[in-house]
């Protein structure tokens, strides 16, 4: 990778003023590349052992400001792209347009991929960078990340596992960080801030985690008690938090963000058909008598806000960081009461929206439905990803089938 770098008169050439053009010449491997520094010189004014224009050549220290600098430029280049380990070859240098610059820290490059996120409207993916960028600043004792990726090798990932443990984060949680780091590191490795061969995680694997998440779905009976419960004269929150709730049970486990986004445009001839936020995957489903006497009782907001549920209201939520704002801050106070009416009704279980999700897919599977209807309705764009949420069969499930062998 080490390069050279001269200027030199291109006696090859001869220009119609019959001088030579100077030329930045770049040896690697045993090869050279030339570029126009777009001026010239007569050979007799040109010392060809030294390199230099000779005393008295017209224009000497014009001639001479303009080489120094230039070969300055292409040797702080290649300090800079050595220092980063990043990929390089003398046509690539040539070639290079000064306007695009690189992020070359951990931070800068961190700080543009989540603005993009932002300037692109993916929120959502924004704060997973956010969060694993706050994560490793704490890691960093608040300092900012102000090194290059090649500093993050293999014992950099063990020292920042046990420092997580440390902490007392769990498998799951490191498994999420790990995975938005290594992500990261893989853009840095497509945008040639760092060499391929520099990738901690070729070794460092993340399949050590032990990510086997604790079953999160309800038993039909407790789906029942929830969805069967009278809110009537209630608070507006516990009414909001029950409706939703068997909203998104009776409608294929629809996450909280695609609920919050549904808008009565829908709704075509009594079915619920709608682009899913994280995925973009297509869902059209089948409206259940329940399911449409949920969303007739927000009729009155619909004609007002524009959307299904009040969550969201087209002239206040505009921007898709307003928007995203406004679903979080929801979506947690329908948790925050969704775990007081669950302890009410008697629910052991942790109960959360995402829970009514994991509740209709394992449902249905009890039942026998084929794993290929329920991730469609599910809309998961690969079928492990259903299998991901089906827990595994339950042991009196397993016991009676063993009895089938004799």
């Amino acid at each position: 990778m080490d390069a050279t770098i001269s200027v030199i008169c291109y006696k090859s050439k001869t220009l119609a003023n019959g001088e030579h053009p100077l030329m930045l010449r770049i040896a690697q491997d045993g090869k050279s590349t030339y570029k126009s520094l777009k001026i010239s010189v007569a050979a007799k004014y040109w010392d060809f052992k030294k390199n230099e224009p000779k005393t008295n050549a017209p224009n000497k220290d014009l001639i001479q400001k303009i080489i120094l600098k230039t070969k300055l430029d292409y040797q702080q280049k290649i300090l800079e792209k050595k220092a980063n380990s990043e990929e390089f070859t003398a046509i690539s240098l040539i070639n290079e347009k000064k306007e695009e610059v690189k992020a070359k820290t951990v931070e800068e490059f961190y700080l543009s991929i989540i603005e993009d996120l932002r300037q692109k409207g993916r929120i959502g993916n924004s704060y997973a960078y956010l969060n694993s960028y706050n994560t490793l600043r704490n890691f960093n004792k608040g300092k900012k990340l102000n090194y290059t990726f090649s500093h993050i090798d293999v014992p950099f990932c063990k020292k920042f596992e046990d420092w997580m443990r440390n902490k007392g984060n769990k498998d799951t949680t490191l498994s999420y960080q790990f995975r938005t780091l290594r992500a990261t590191y893989n853009k840095a490795i497509e945008a040639k801030i760092v060499a391929r061969e520099k990738n901690p995680f070729i070794e460092y694997k993340l399949s050590h985690f032990n990510t086997k998440t604790i079953k999160r779905a309800l038993s039909k009976n407790d789906i029942l008690k929830i969805i069967n419960a009278d809110c009537t004269g209630q608070s507006k929150l516990r009414q909001l938090t029950h409706d939703l709730f068997s909203f998104s049970y009776l409608c294929g486990g629809i996450s909280f963000v695609d609920i919050a986004n549904l808008t009565p445009q829908n709704i075509i001839e009594n079915r619920l058909i709608y682009q899913r936020q994280k995925t973009h995957g297509n869902i059209n489903l089948l409206l259940s008598k329940e399911a449409s006497t949920i969303i007739e009782k927000y009729s009155a907001y619909q004609q007002e806000a524009e959307y299904l549920f009040p969550i969201l209201h087209c002239k206040r939520h505009i921007t898709p960081m307003q928007k995203s704002n406004r679903v979080h801050k929801i979506c947690h106070q329908v948790n925050a009461e969704l775990r007081i009416f669950a302890k009410e009704l008697g629910i052991s279980a942790e109960v959360t929206t995402y829970v009514a999700r994991h509740s209709f897919a394992t449902i249905l599977k009890k039942s026998g439905v084929n794993i290929g209807i329920i991730s469609q309705a599910l809309g998961h764009q690969d079928i492990k990803t259903t299998q991901i949420y089906l827990s595994k069969f339950d042991n009196e499930q397993v016991d009676d089938a063993m009895k089938n062998l004799l």
